[in-house]
């Protein structure tokens, strides 16, 4: 492609050097740079992209884009001496045949020249996005299930996987990086995708993954505590969801739960047609929750009643948000209410385990207090008459403040705790478990049993259990590995919980 294109509408400041070239390939990591290539130097927050320019031209990439010109200055001069020449006048002398392309932002430059180098592919297909704190995974994989049911060939872009049809591809972040995110998108478009159901998180919209993509619609699910360590502050947090809803087309949708203080907030600036779902409210769609067991739920959403195998209230929500999604993309609402009825919940989200002694262990990704208590207040209301252990940890080298906070929730619905690890990265577990402890009462604390071993912790919770126990396994969900120190290992709950089921002191 030529380059010309490929960095068109990216906040070009200057170029040094020729436009006409052909590219092969983009990167900003400079272990990635083959000959031909443009490499994009994007300061990251644990390295600065600018620090490895020498070593991508070395490398062979014909065009650096970059915003500091006394960091250029200074890797150019590692290659050639003469390169060293008043880098704050703009004479930076030419290595030969490379061009130099100076940008406002060189984060907002990648997602631009990702969209671009790929053919724009979200222009291509329907992309539909949706941000909140929880439920983004559970919906999405909903909407690509639904989809998929309906007839259509679907993408999906999530924290569990990322799918090209029913091709899959494990990911690693909640929203990938624009390259990958684009080379994704692009694929679908090859495939013959109509529609890509994709997980919008707060820090991929603060970092531009998503600049210079084009979204059919966004919904907004539910805004609570989490990514502090990262945002700093709620407000902080808040705006970046709605910068997401801020930066949608007038050709697109807003699709916002009101029941949800937060959600009118989102959409105050967004240009996009805004329409609303609730389970206690007026809205352009509602839904009310008839029965609900461990089977499942009698909902009745817009008037009519369809059942789910989903179990929880929260699952409520998800389930009114894909309908309301559907219709607005044109489904006819029967046969939305038809593919409700043939859905089944994303792996690890109130996933249930059967076992012996009429004991049920339920595997769910809850991490934050609101996901934690809304899992909890499920099992308490679906069971109240069993006994409730819930076990959980907190991550390591995230947001500290939420750790006491889960305590406490945990204490007000569980008859028994078992406070263990979760991915301790490098932060010392019997710091964070120490934490933890704050948040309990001493009341509490008389329930609560502390085992660092998460493993130990799993075998213990179902051996002192009594009959019938309800036992939450909350925090890893879908996740089949523990992050210990820098180090990740295979972990995988439901392969524990089937090997204490086999016990014969447990039968």
């Amino acid at each position: 492609m030529i380059l010309k294109d490929i960095i068109a509408n990216s906040g070009v400041e200057a170029v040094r050097g020729r436009l006409d070239r052909d590219c092969s390939a983009i990167c900003s990591d400079s272990r990635k740079v083959t000959p031909g290539s443009v490499f994009i130097a994007v300061k990251g927050f644990a390295s600065d992209g600018h620090d490895y320019i020498e070593k991508s031209v070395r490398s062979g990439a014909s065009v650096i884009v970059y915003e500091s010109e006394d960091s250029l200055a200074a890797q150019l001069a590692k290659i050639s001496p003469s390169n060293d020449l008043e880098a704050k006048s703009g004479k930076i002398s030419l290595i030969e045949n490379l061009t130099l392309v100076k940008v406002s932002s060189s984060r907002h430059a990648l997602a631009i020249i990702a969209a671009n180098f790929y053919g724009n592919p979200s222009e291509k297909l329907s992309l539909v996005g949706i941000t909140g704190t929880n439920g983004k995974t559970t919906t999405v994989t909903l909407l690509y299930n639904m989809f998929m049911g309906l007839g259509y060939n679907c993408g999906l872009l999530s924290t569990i996987a990322n799918y090209v049809g029913k091709k899959m591809w494990e990911t690693a972040n909640t929203t990938a990086d624009p390259i990958t995110i684009n080379s994704l998108l692009a694929q679908m478009v090859e495939e013959g995708c109509e529609y890509c159901f994709m997980e919008v998180s707060s820090i991929g919209v603060e970092q531009e993954r998503v600049s210079g993509l084009h979204f059919r619609a966004g919904i907004f699910s539910n805004l609570t505590h989490d990514h502090l360590d990262y945002h700093g502050t709620f407000a902080e947090y808040l705006r970046c969801k709605k910068l997401f809803f801020d930066n949608l087309e007038k050709d697109a949708y807003a699709i916002i739960n009101v029941d949800d203080k937060n959600g009118p907030v989102m959409v105050q600036n967004t240009k996009a047609k805004v329409v609303t779902y609730s389970c206690r409210n007026m809205a352009d769609h509602t839904c009310k929750v008839i029965e609900e067991s461990f089977d499942g739920m009698q909902l009745r959403i817009d008037g009519k009643e369809t059942w789910t195998r989903l179990i929880g209230r929260h699952n409520a929500y998800n389930l009114l948000a894909i309908y309301t999604t559907a219709v607005v993309l044109g489904t006819d609402p029967e046969e939305a209410l038809i593919q409700i009825s043939n859905l089944s919940s994303a792996k690890g989200r109130l996933e249930t385990m059967r076992g012996p002694r009429d004991m049920a262990v339920v595997i769910d990704y809850a991490h934050t207090p609101d996901a934690l208590e809304n899992v909890l207040s499920t099992l308490k209301d679906i069971a109240p008459s069993r006994n409730l252990v819930c076990l959980f940890g907190c991550g390591g080298d995230r947001d500290r403040t939420k750790r006491p906070e889960m305590a406490a929730i945990s204490e007000k619905y569980a008859d028994r705790i078992f406070v263990t690890s979760d991915n301790s990265r490098t932060e010392n577990t019997s710091d964070i478990l120490s934490d933890i402890r704050k948040g309990f009462s001493p009341k509490g604390l008389a329930k609560a049993i502390f085992i660092e071993d998460r493993k130990e912790a799993i075998r213990s919770a179902i051996m002192l259990s009594p009959e019938g126990s309800t036992i939450l396994l909350a925090g890893k969900g879908h996740e089949t590995y523990q992050i210990l120190g820098k180090e990740k290992h295979h972990f995988d709950e439901r392969e524990i919980v089937e090997e204490v089921f086999k016990q014969t002191d447990v039968q």
